[in-house]
């Protein structure tokens, strides 16, 4: 029993392998339709002579309407198998440019607060990515006596500036609102994010400062040159004291700092130097 030849025999032309089916069958189904319905318009033409002579039969009309039927859905049918034919496609809406943006509000804790600044953000077809809730604190920190902070990150279409986002706020409620622009690892979550940099600063001390301004999202943080006193603290500069006596000194004039930002802070330096006393 011989052998396929291909390319590589020494006749030296390949042989044409197996043509596709798929054309030949979809050609033969199309004419067995055709057929199929001549025969069905010839049936019911016969059949209407056959009436018009006097007989009553509703079988005429049945099998002329069948042959129109399949005659029209063969022709709908090669339409639309045809190459370049045209079909109807969906529209994709191109993505609009956005921003982010940090939102903070003191809102009073009372129900319906929070659901109503969400409401204003979903009208300015802002998207919500991260809530962040401060407990009450000091009056420097919250105003006025004010219940808690809200502070949203959230995706805003690049169209809308910080005033539409200040007046959507003050309408829902909230109050000495602050609008500053945000950066994708902001999403990341500020208690996760507490226990890496805190593992970071016990393996090694030196990062303490790099791990701080990560964690209070600003490079605005030093210690006070020789003989200079630490300044006063205040609602947007921290003091923090750390290992080895001394403070680092942290500013961030935008977005004042909030009570569990000076905890975490705290707990950043601790971290730090329980590592001095473990090496001692």
């Amino acid at each position: 029993m011989s052998e396929p030849r291909n390319a590589a025999d020494g006749g030296g032309h390949a042989s044409p392998g197996p043509h596709p089916r798929h054309p030949h069958h979809r050609r033969s189904w199309r004419r067995e339709v055709a057929e199929l319905a001549a025969l069905f318009l010839a049936v019911g033409l016969a059949h209407v002579l056959t009436t018009l002579l006097g007989h009553r039969d509703p079988g005429p009309v049945v099998l002329v309407g069948l042959g129109l039927a399949l005659i029209l859905g063969s022709a709908v049918h090669r339409r639309l198998s045809a190459p370049g034919a045209v079909r109807p496609r969906l529209r994709v809406r191109a993505e609009q440019p956005t921003s982010l943006w940090r939102v903070r509000a003191r809102v009073a804790e009372r129900p319906g607060r929070l659901a109503a600044l969400a409401g204003a953000f979903a009208r300015l077809r802002c998207n919500i990515l991260a809530l962040q809730i401060a407990p009450a604190g000091s009056a420097s920190t919250l105003p006025e006596g004010g219940d808690a902070l809200d502070e949203f990150i959230v995706e805003a279409p690049a169209s809308l500036t910080p005033l539409d986002l200040w007046r959507a706020v003050d309408r829902a409620g909230g109050a000495d609102a602050v609008i500053v622009p945000a950066q994708v690892r902001d999403l990341i979550d500020p208690g996760i994010q507490a226990l890496l940099l805190g593992r970071r600063v016990r393996d090694d001390p030196g990062e303490l400062v790099a791990a701080m301004t990560e964690l209070l999202r600003t490079a605005d943080i030093g210690r006070p040159g020789p003989g200079e006193p630490a300044p006063g603290e205040g609602p947007t500069v921290m003091i923090i004291p750390v290992p080895g006596g001394g403070v680092l000194v942290a500013r961030r004039p935008d977005l004042p700092f909030t009570p569990t930002e000076t905890a975490r802070a705290a707990a950043l330096a601790a971290a730090a130097r329980h590592r001095q006393w473990a090496d001692e």
